[in-house]
């Protein structure tokens, strides 16, 4: 009697398609990428950053720094290292037509970085990214110093939370 109407099986079959994808959505695990249960925070807060070459590496450093402990400093005993090489380029993008001097133009500044197991030396991630900062130049040869000098830290800011976040993605997958 089940199965001679048709409407016994396709609510059976409905059920085990009901319980199938349950079973299914059970298996997924979303979570969100910088939580505390993933142990992703206590990682970031244990890199130790290679010593910067200039102004603007270290201003990626700090922001490293502040970024990967919250604030708390540099790890005493990290469990992994990370190795930078950040470079930068200043260029007038916009010329004026009558002096022919660049009155706006934009700050690359650029990192590539490797990220190692401190006793192993193993390599967990590895890349390079860049941030783009726009500069207007103005005529004042002092505050067109101090513009490219606030593009250099807004790009700088920019390119430590880009590293954090493939930092934090590869750890996060350990």
């Amino acid at each position: 009697m089940l199965l001679s109407d048709g409407t016994g099986l396709s609510r059976l079959a409905k059920a085990l398609a009901g319980v199938a994808l349950i079973g299914m959505l059970a298996g997924c695990q979303v979570r969100p990428l910088y939580s505390t249960p993933g142990g992703t925070e206590g990682k970031l807060a244990s890199i130790s950053i290679s010593e910067a070459g200039d102004r603007v590496e270290q201003q990626v450093r700090n922001d490293l720094i502040f970024l990967f402990a919250g604030g708390a400093g540099e790890p005493q005993n990290a469990v992994y290292h990370l190795e930078m090489d950040v470079t930068v380029r200043t260029v007038g993008v916009l010329n004026d037509v009558r002096d022919d001097i660049a009155r706006s133009g934009r700050v690359t500044v650029t990192a590539d970085y490797n990220l190692t197991r401190a006793d192993s030396g193993e390599t967990l991630a590895s890349g390079k990214r860049s941030a783009v900062a726009m500069v207007d130049f103005p005529a004042q040869e002092f505050a067109k110093l101090r513009a490219v000098r606030d593009a250099e830290n807004r790009g700088a800011r920019e390119l430590a939370e880009l590293i954090r976040a493939d930092v934090a993605s590869a750890l996060a997958r350990r």
